[in-house]
């Protein structure tokens, strides 16, 4: 069993930054693809960003391109995702997840085997 534990959420005014990590244990993290998503109240989980196993492909949602980044310690079994430039629209409950899969659609929720609780992010306007 894979244990997903986000930290770093919190409350910040608009255009600052936060670094989001999530801490994985119970698996070789360095197979897994990583993946943030993010759900904000009264609206469906949305993907945010995914590197793969070895930090060398990243993919990212339309509207955090240039804001975000996503990378990976796999010596610390830890993905991080930095957000810059936050705005009211980035407040959400921020997720990670691991996906065993060798290849996929790893946008897409259904991609990824573990979930971590969620961290919240508010961006204060």
């Amino acid at each position: 069993q894979v244990l997903l534990v986000e930290s770093g959420g919190g409350l910040v005014q608009a255009g600052g930054s936060l670094r989001l990590s999530c801490a994985a244990s119970g698996g070789t993290f360095s197979r897994f693809t990583m993946g943030w998503f993010r759900q904000a109240p009264g609206k469906e989980r949305e993907f945010v960003a995914h590197i793969t196993w070895s930090g060398s492909n990243t993919r990212y949602a339309d509207f955090v391109k240039g804001r975000f980044t996503i990378s990976r310690d796999n010596a610390k079994n830890t993905v991080y995702l930095q957000m810059n430039s936050l705005t009211p629209e980035d407040t959400a409950v921020y997720y990670c997840a691991a996906s065993m899969r060798i290849s996929g659609v790893y946008t897409r929720s259904s991609a990824y085997n573990y979930w971590g609780q969620g961290t919240q992010v508010t961006v204060s306007s």
